[in-house]
């Protein structure tokens, strides 16, 4: 199944929960606008090499659209168009006067030099700049981007217009206006609906045995916020293999390793096992925070998890969420799971529109209130509709976002 067919499944399901209208639902289940661009690079050896880049705004109904831009090698047409709408869920279930979005070039960042990269992404701004603004669509950070790269995105866009702005960008270093707490915002916020979660079904996160898939941004901030917690985490991976101790690592030696060698492969504690097998492990609490479609049919019967927090974006296709479900699997889905850098980037856009800026305890107070009240939405719905936890964050969305068609009407 395509990641595309993936969302529409999704979709049409929380939509005959609620007997959504169909006519709203044929608007829901397709792309607002895609841009492709080519975009010319001329490398550090002179040689010109033309890569493919995207922007998706899937739906502006509730406001601008919002969404990050990745550079990987994996990039696809149907993979931006689908987190451009999952962020248009996102937005609506967590309450935010946002739209959906999504970009995304077709490269191996790896392999290029900073000053290659600094080129692609202000030639990747220009080409799509027409479709750029505070109150149209906001860049923000996703998969090898960073605030190095949002303020590049910040300055092309700014000496085009012949003004700073400051706003355009969320995600950006703090002297540009960046907020704080942005960069620990996704990996808090796992951590965050995790303890909620555990909340509600009475448990005791303390002790709890965590694994993470993915020990990049979001992996590592959710690992080091859950073991503040007193949860314990017994393995990590990342795309050099994985990790596994008993006992619980130290997040804080594991960031400290990523930090100076680039991937967790430096790291001499605990014990080596194929980067697959972490998925299998017995524990309380499974992270996946590495790409999509890691857990699917052929494996999530291996699953021995109690409890999936969905820190990648669409890392479970809809088969394998169907047998986690009947396996008595609780899934809080990416849409709620991963929110926590979306909700800081409103922060930060509200901070860069108004020019007032707020302390680090401020951003997490207001990202603990929001999150806090979203999962208890969803896990009100999941009990009045008897549904998973993945259907219930749709219907919570799609009750918001039909909410505002009703009342704004489809022009002309």
């Amino acid at each position: 199944m395509s990641l595309i067919e993936m969302n529409k499944k999704y979709l049409r399901s929380a939509a005959d929960k609620i007997n959504l209208d169909p006519n709203l639902l044929k608007i829901l289940e397709r792309p607002m606008r895609v841009l492709e661009v080519s975009i010319p690079l001329v490398k550090d050896n002179g040689e010109v090499e033309v890569f493919t880049g995207y922007r998706c705004q899937y739906n502006d109904a509730r406001g601008p659209t919002k969404g990050g831009v990745r550079y990987h090698p994996n990039v696809t047409k149907d993979e931006i168009i689908t987190l451009a709408a999952l962020m248009t869920w996102k937005c609506a279930l967590v309450d935010l006067p946002y739209g959906g979005a999504k970009g995304g070039i077709i490269c191996d960042p790896t392999k290029l030099s900073e000053k290659e990269l600094e080129r692609l992404t202000r030639r990747y701004t220009v080409e799509i700049i027409h479709l750029l603004g505070p109150h149209i669509d906001i860049p923000a950070p996703d998969v090898f981007t960073t605030s190095k790269n949002m303020a590049w995105i910040m300055d092309t866009f700014s000496m085009m217009k012949g003004y700073t702005e400051p706003s355009i960008v969320t995600g950006k270093p703090e002297v540009l206006g960046g907020s704080k707490g942005r960069k620990e915002a996704t990996g808090r916020g796992v951590a965050i609906v995790t303890r909620e979660l555990f909340k509600a079904l009475n448990k005791n996160l303390r002790g709890a045995k965590v694994a993470v898939q993915g020990f990049g941004n979001v992996g590592s901030h959710a690992a080091l916020f859950l073991s503040q917690m007193g949860a314990k985490i017994v393995a990590v991976s990342d795309i050099t293999g994985a990790l596994v101790n008993e006992d619980g690592f130290s997040a804080q030696e594991l960031i400290g390793c990523v930090e100076k060698y680039g991937c967790l492969e430096g790291y001499n504690k605990g014990k080596k096992i194929p980067r697959d097998e972490l998925l299998y492990l017995d524990v309380d609490v499974l992270i996946p925070a590495a790409l999509e479609n890691q857990i699917h049919s052929e494996n999530a019967g291996k699953i021995k998890a109690k409890i999936i927090i969905e820190g990648a974006n669409a890392p479970t296709t809809p088969e394998a969420n169907e047998l986690l479900s009947k396996k008595g699997i609780y899934v809080v889905p990416d849409i709620l799971a991963n929110s926590g850098g979306v909700i800081v980037s409103h922060l930060e856009w509200v901070q860069a529109l108004s020019g007032l800026y707020w302390e680090e305890e401020e951003v997490i107070k207001h990202l603990e209130k929001k999150l806090v009240k979203s999962f208890k939405e969803v896990w009100k719905k999941s009990k009045e509709f008897n549904v998973s936890l993945r259907e219930a964050s749709y219907i919570v969305a799609l009750q918001r976002i039909a909410e505002v068609y009703h009342y704004r009407g489809i022009f002309p």
